[in-house]
């Protein structure tokens, strides 16, 4: 499906949560899990400079959902993202029964990136294989990614690989 305005805006603001990380000494992911009637649910931002490499935001939002959402509406929800999710993420998104993914960029971008660095294990050791949502949850519908939006991660992923 194209992306709209109002996708649009909410990929904005992952990005700006994104940013947010960046500052704080995290990674550059920033995400949002929005009702069917658009209403931001939550929000929340990469946290792993802490050394617990599971505090992705993607992650957060799924056990938000878990313990606010009644199973029957998670699926209406749309999970808006920086940038496409690990396969951690993508797991609990689909145990968690979350309905669509959109995506400012993707797995593919950020691999690629990593390696114009010259990080193409982002810095450490590869324990968790690169994988698109497609992988991990066949059939998910995810949408993306936002070219307009590229330019300013990639910027975000150079900061924070630069550290």
């Amino acid at each position: 499906m194209p992306l709209d305005e109002r996708d649009l805006a909410h990929l904005t603001r992952c990005v700006d949560l994104a940013e947010e990380a960046v500052e704080a000494g995290d990674e550059p992911f920033g995400s949002l899990l929005v009702s069917a009637a658009g209403e931001v649910l939550v929000e929340d931002r990469n946290r792993v400079g802490g050394g617990d490499g599971t505090r992705h935001p993607e992650l957060a939002l799924a056990q938000w959902a878990g313990a606010h959402l009644p199973v029957g509406q998670r699926a209406s929800t749309t999970v808006y993202t920086s940038g496409e999710h690990c396969p951690m993420c993508s797991a609990a998104h689909g145990w968690v029964g979350l309905g669509r993914i959109v995506v400012a960029t993707t797995t593919g971008q950020l691999t690629a990136w990593r390696r114009e660095l010259g990080v193409a294990d982002g810095g450490g050791p590869v324990r968790v294989a690169t994988l698109p949502v497609s992988a991990v949850l066949p059939g998910a519908e995810v949408d993306g990614p936002a070219p307009q939006l590229a330019d300013r991660v990639r910027a975000l992923h150079a900061r924070s690989l630069r550290r």
